[in-house]
């Protein structure tokens, strides 16, 4: 089996919500969209954002369970300091439920989080060094 990631899959419970967040709030672009059912968006190359309504996930995965902090985080990766505040002040203006501000990371960055309307969090970071270089176009 070849070493990547294809498609991250997030389960929502309203994608009305979730696509007005999205769509609409952070102005992203859909490559695919089933209304009611799915939502797609081309987040790299050759990597996929799938926001699933939750009811047909469930019909294909199985049970969904929702409570607390998901145990996983996104990130966005950006080249500058400044970058990173521009994309949190867009996630406030999205309407996002939670957003930090970004402070200097042990690692050497600097990041913040957001989380969207179904509680998925968000990084921006900026990353300097070999990481930063690899993910940042």
């Amino acid at each position: 089996m070849d070493q990547r990631l294809s498609l991250v899959t997030l389960v929502v419970s309203d994608l009305t919500a979730t696509r007005r967040f999205y769509v609409d709030g952070l102005r992203w672009d859909p490559i695919l969209e089933a209304a009611g059912e799915v939502l797609m968006f081309q987040v790299g190359e050759r990597v996929i954002l799938s926001l699933w309504d939750e009811s047909h996930a469930r019909a294909e995965i199985g049970p969904v369970t929702r409570g607390g902090t998901p145990p996983v985080t996104l990130a966005h990766n950006v080249a500058t300091r400044e970058e990173v505040d521009a994309a949190l002040d867009d996630a406030r203006r999205a309407g996002a439920p939670e957003v930090s501000d970004a402070i200097e990371r042990e690692w050497g960055g600097y990041s913040g989080y957001f989380a969207d309307p179904d509680g998925f969090r968000w990084e921006v970071a900026w990353a300097p060094g070999a990481i930063g270089e690899i993910v940042v176009p």
